[in-house]
């Protein structure tokens, strides 16, 4: 099997994937708390500006691609409605 790395170790990259997985695991509970605090509250911010100037309209479509806890994609949700879709 070819080996990679994960941090400052050569692994399997079989065994990469559930180490990852382990990382995101461990902190999926705290995420939001951790970005409060390693931004001082501005990702909030920040999204919210997101949100806004893509200016998004009932019926539209929009992709939120690993934006983590899916706070985007509910903040989408709204502003597209029933008939759009937000994922």
């Amino acid at each position: 099997m070819a080996q990679t790395h994960f941090g400052f170790e050569t692994v399997d990259e079989r065994e990469k994937a559930a180490r990852v997985r382990g990382v995101f695991d461990s902190v999926a509970q705290r995420y939001d708390v951790m970005n409060d605090l390693l931004s001082f509250g501005m990702h909030r911010a920040w999204k919210a500006y997101a949100v806004a100037v893509a200016h998004v309209r009932p019926g539209d479509k929009v992709l939120d691609i690993a934006g983590g806890t899916g706070d985007l994609a509910r903040a989408f949700a709204a502003k597209v409605g029933a008939r759009g879709w937000s994922c």
